[in-house]
């Protein structure tokens, strides 16, 4: 299982089409509309994760 880092919403990687790679990491999204709002500002997304502790492993 996956987080969505827009919305925190949980994901089961093998039930959507809605990823992205950003710097070497896989993120699975809810919608399309949250994979496009992350790839209009990844590092804010990836910051907020971090901060939050979810999402895969962002600690590069």
């Amino acid at each position: 299982m996956a987080t969505d880092p827009v919305c925190y919403m949980v994901i089961d990687e093998d039930e959507t089409d809605c990823r992205t790679h950003y710097k070497g990491q896989e993120f699975y999204f809810c919608s399309d509309f949250c994979r496009k709002k992350f790839e209009q500002d990844p590092d804010r997304y990836v910051k907020l994760a971090r901060s939050m502790d979810i999402g895969p492993d962002i600690s590069c």
